[in-house]
């Protein structure tokens, strides 16, 4: 159980990634009907557009999006990652190239804590260093030992009552990973994260390392790893010990007309759904599958470029994860989660290329 201000959350807990301060397609009481309890937004973002002082001035994150669950911050960190070509690596902070207007900006560890404490997030991240996929290893071994020279500052700067996560890096070399973790874990973090994952690495070797590393964190802090991934990907992660998960995944797979069933993805362009009467899943709950919504209609909508399309994907999709993560809570209390796993990865990867998870 993860406790914040604004409740306890059970886990292992996924948070849809609302970037602006909103999950793309869905608001504040879609969420909460769904039974997210939790939802990530991005420091970064929010920094440059509203700005952290406006959102300060509307009641935090909370207020400003009427979303009244836990809301933990990105730091931008990641974006530092993604948006390369517009960032300057220095050891005072990331100098950025504003993707809006191209002003040139420094988002310090300093900067970082300031601006999440304006959000006022129940958990902020640190500021890291997120190499790529591939990276050579005197680069990873750097970024690591920025990343834990700028943990420190962060948590020197961090507002008066806000948890602070600590982020670990290491790509997928397990000794710079556990060397890591070591380190990080002598310092006061209220959890701890796995970053630098699905940043280009295969599958595969992300797979392997977890297991390696996740049993390594602190069990009597929140476990996190960030960005990551498939509904496989979520179950083999609890089953290393991860608590929490944010992923774009279930929102952006919907916007591009994909839909989470429990034996695979439907792609509902697909012409064999166009007389299709049937919900996306017959025993699913979700708002689209209960309302009725038919694979026809939807496929009709998404080809149309009709936004309802998006909309009602998205629905199902955050539902689907939700209910994946509560599942498999179900099956740690139960002490059965090893047999449930099996049965869950069997069904998710059953199908055949075409419509089939990845990982």
């Amino acid at each position: 159980m993860l406790v914040t201000e604004h409740g306890g959350v059970p886990t292992p807990a996924f948070m849809p990634v609302g970037t602006q301060a909103a999950v793309k397609g869905l608001d504040a009481e879609d969420l909460e009907r769904l039974g997210a309890r939790m939802a990530i937004m991005n420091t970064y973002h929010l920094w440059l557009r509203p700005g952290a002082e406006v959102v300060a001035a509307h009641g935090g994150l909370q207020g400003f999006s009427r979303f009244r669950g836990a809301v933990f911050t990105d730091s931008g960190g990641f974006q530092a990652f993604s948006l390369a070509e517009r960032v300057v690596l220095r050891e005072e902070g990331v100098e950025f190239s504003s993707h809006l207007d191209g002003r040139r900006l420094l988002l310090s560890p300093e900067e970082a804590m300031r601006v999440q404490g304006l959000l006022g997030s129940d958990v902020a991240m640190q500021l890291d260093v997120c190499p790529p996929g591939g990276a050579p290893r005197a680069e990873v071994e750097a970024a690591v030992a920025r990343t834990t020279r700028w943990a420190e500052r962060c948590l020197a700067a961090a507002k008066p009552g806000q948890a602070v996560f600590g982020i670990v890096q290491g790509g997928v070399d397990v000794e710079l990973r556990l060397a890591h973790v070591e380190a990080l874990a002598k310092l006061p973090f209220a959890g701890l994260a796995l970053g630098g994952f699905s940043v280009g690495e295969p599958n595969e070797l992300m797979h392997r390392t977890l297991v390696e590393v996740a049993p390594k964190l602190d069990p009597e802090r929140p476990r996190y790893l960030m960005g990551v991934g498939t509904p496989s990907d979520l179950v083999r992660g609890i089953r290393a010990g991860i608590d929490i998960f944010d992923c774009v995944i279930p929102t952006r797979n919907a916007r591009n007309g994909q839909a989470f069933t429990r034996t695979g993805r439907i792609s509902i362009r697909n012409a064999r759904y166009r007389e299709d009467s049937a919900p996306l899943e017959a025993e699913c709950r979700c708002p689209t599958c209960a309302g009725g919504y038919s694979r026809a209609y939807l496929r009709h909508l998404q080809i149309a470029h009709e936004m309802t399309a998006a909309r009602l994907l998205t629905l199902h999709n955050v539902a689907f994860y939700v209910e994946l993560v509560t599942a498999a809570r179900r099956a740690i209390e139960r002490g059965a989660y090893d047999e449930w796993a099996k049965a869950r990865l069997s069904e998710l990867e059953s199908r055949d290329s075409d419509e089939a998870f990845g990982g």
